[in-house]
């Protein structure tokens, strides 16, 4: 039994199928505006959810590299206090070298005692480096100064680690101990040497302690505990090295899944520009006829 086909039937399948061309049209228009393949998640569900996954990704490298980066400022402060440390246990080392002369006059070995309290004073400067208001010798507590001015003395205890995550299983050290540079349990305390050797010079009755010695000991100290702080620093100068090569493979990846090729789009569009314009010129034809022409 064949099916009727009637002038109204003609008219409703001519309006779908040019309102199906439309919202071709219009999804091809939005891909070559917005430069996405998915511009809402009913696009296409599969990519909607691996974009959302690769943006989280990105923004989580973006905050590893933003740890990083405070990382190696911290680092690079702490490094050029060490420096500054050892420049000045290099001096006071020339000045206790010359004190020991034995053609100095008391009038000489006062004023080197006095420019050793001057050294010891610069070093608890040191001692109390902050960046952006945080000490970085006083191990956790950052707060608070660890070298007491008024006694002259390194008085912080915390031996607390500062670490930043660099990775989802990567934690990196970023700070040194002071307690391991200015009191270290092996070489005793530093201030302590240098007020000894200042009141060594500063006596008419020269002890016969071997200052040269332990100057040398809190110099190796310092230089064992730059070391280690350097090993950390490359570690962490890797890391940053890593998070970029992460951070360009995730952004592909996510090119890939949502951005469109521009020529295809393109074409595409025209091509359905074209259907349309066969369906409108076809439908003309259908819509044309008359009550009168099927008199005729």
């Amino acid at each position: 039994m064949s099916t009727r086909v009637t002038q109204s039937m003609l008219t409703q399948n001519l309006l779908f199928n040019l309102s199906r061309t439309n919202k071709a049209m219009e999804k091809y228009q939005d891909q070559a505006s917005s430069g996405k393949k998915v511009n809402k998640p009913s696009d296409d569900p599969v990519s909607a959810v691996r974009g959302m996954f690769y943006r989280s990704s990105l923004n989580e490298i973006d905050q590893y590299k933003r740890n990083a980066d405070d990382g190696l400022s911290w680092m690079e402060s702490t490094d050029s206090a060490l420096d500054e440390v050892t420049s000045v246990l290099q001096r006071v080392r020339e000045l206790t070298v010359q004190g020991q002369n034995g053609t100095n006059n008391p009038e000489d070995r006062t004023a080197i005692a006095e420019e050793i309290k001057q050294l010891s004073n610069h070093l608890g400067e040191i001692a109390n480096t902050q960046i952006a208001g945080k000490y970085i010798f006083a191990g956790t507590d950052v707060k608070n100064p660890p070298y007491n001015t008024e006694t002259n003395q390194f008085t912080n205890a915390n031996e607390g680690m500062l670490e930043l995550q660099v990775g989802q299983n990567s934690n990196v050290q970023i700070n040194v101990l002071g307690t391991d540079v200015f009191n270290n349990s092996k070489v005793g305390s530093i201030f302590t040497v240098l007020n000894d050797i200042a009141a060594n010079f500063a006596s008419t009755e020269p002890s016969t302690n071997d200052h040269l010695a332990e100057l040398d000991s809190q110099m190796d100290n310092i230089l064992k505990e730059r070391a280690e702080l350097g090993a950390r620093t490359n570690r962490m100068e890797l890391s940053v090295s890593r998070l970029e090569g992460l951070e360009l493979s995730t952004t592909s990846l996510l090119t890939k899944e949502e951005d469109v090729d521009i020529a295809k789009v393109i074409m595409d569009l025209k091509a359905q520009e074209n259907v349309q314009t066969a369906a409108l010129s076809v439908g003309a034809r259908i819509i044309q006829p008359s009550l009168v022409d099927f008199l005729r």
